[in-house]
């Protein structure tokens, strides 16, 4: 299966990569509005190609951006930090993260503290079981969640 990247995620890579490129510190990059119109058609040229071929996926990608501008910096790091998790996970691990996702998305607060201690205290063989007792949904599937 695909794995998509979040909407948030590319555009993070997107803004971050010429700065990984370089050997300049972040500091010494220029502002946004300091860029030229060829440094800033480079980091939008990925985000306008991926617009342009999944005309489907467009709502989505606004709806995930829309989220992401309202995000506090805390949340923003936590977000980072969840998809930096799940990239280094192994395909099982994944669909485990989906299917728990997908599980527990609608829960309180407490509902899913209370299933994740259930979650920690199961071995691999009854995750196992219980993933494809519980299989995620086609949304959670195709968000990358």
């Amino acid at each position: 299966m695909k794995t998509r990247l979040p909407f948030p995620f590319l555009l993070l890579l997107i803004v971050a990569a010429p700065a990984w490129a370089q050997d300049k510190p972040a500091a010494a990059l220029p502002a946004w509005e300091q860029l030229t119109a060829e440094q800033r058609e480079l980091l939008i040229a990925p985000v306008r190609e991926r617009w342009n071929s999944d005309p489907a996926a467009r709502a989505r990608m606004l709806e995930h951006a829309q989220g992401w501008k309202k995000m506090t910096p805390e949340q923003r790091s936590r977000a980072r930090q969840g998809m930096k998790r799940f990239e280094n996970m192994s395909p099982e691990q994944r669909e485990q993260a989906r299917a728990v996702f997908s599980h527990t998305e609608s829960m309180t607060p407490e509902q899913r503290k209370q299933f994740r201690t259930q979650w920690e205290s199961m071995t691999p063989e009854q995750r196992r079981t219980w993933t494809q007792q519980h299989p995620p949904k086609p949304e959670a599937q195709r968000h990358g969640h």
